[in-house]
């Protein structure tokens, strides 16, 4: 596939091509990598499937709507839609990503559409962007059904802390560790008005994150069981 069919299915004809390029460009290829594209394109998805969200479901509290988002913007719900996209035949690898088939493994194909969500705002602004998230995505939000809906540790986590009234858990990487093609991101998640904090670690942010956010729920499970006996609630 070449970049114009790319361009093709996101529906957005790139005016610099060298920002697509730089999107599709692993780590393991090269030190002008695609992660600062994906760090800002991360965060733009978020704004803008909030947005669309907020709009879409008018009578959902805060819980379910971050419910929603977070069935849309997960690394195995973004790397599906990069497999429709066939992202993985673009994503630039070095040769020991290639060995390892990572141009199929969930974490290099979410951050690469990730990544490419930067990269269109950086070459047509919010609102060029905005359209091909709202293309990609909305066929998907229309689909939502809460019912079937599953909660992810951080979800569960954030959820729990609102609900009590407590500021929301802090993430912090605390080391990096792995060849290019192979790190591991330890994490810690910590909320800091209860003491509590713990570590996860996986071969992406999101995972690592999860990770130590499903330790922290559990400590802040058993430590709320705990303080109902001594006649304290958090």
């Amino acid at each position: 596939m070449s970049a114009e069919e790319l361009c093709l299915k996101l529906n957005y004809q790139f005016n610099k091509l060298d920002l697509l390029q730089q999107a599709l460009t692993h780590r393991s290829y090269s030190s002008q990598n695609n992660e600062r594209l994906e760090f800002l394109g991360d965060s733009i998805l978020n704004c803008i499937i909030t947005g669309l969200l907020f709009k879409c479901f008018p009578d959902s509290n805060e819980g379910d709507l971050s419910r929603f988002r977070a069935s849309l913007v997960n690394q195995r719900a973004l790397s599906a839609l990069a497999l429709v996209l066939d992202l993985g035949k673009e994503i630039r690898l070095g040769d020991g990503e290639l060995k390892d088939d990572g141009y199929s493994r969930p974490s290099i194909l979410a951050d690469s559409l990730e990544a490419i969500l930067g990269a269109i705002y950086l070459d047509a602004g919010f609102e060029g962007v905005q359209r091909v998230v709202t293309t990609l995505f909305m066929s998907r939000i229309n689909k939502i059904n809460l019912d079937t809906l599953e909660k992810d540790p951080k979800t569960i986590l954030q959820e729990y802390l609102q609900k009590h009234k407590l500021p929301l858990p802090h993430y912090s990487v605390i080391a990096t560790s792995g060849d290019a093609h192979q790190q591991l991101f330890r994490i810690e998640c910590s909320v800091r008005t209860l003491g509590i904090s713990e570590f996860g670690e996986g071969v992406s942010h999101r995972n690592a994150q999860q990770k130590a956010a499903l330790l922290v729920y559990k400590r802040i499970h058993l430590y709320s069981k705990k303080s109902k006996k001594n006649g304290t609630i958090i």
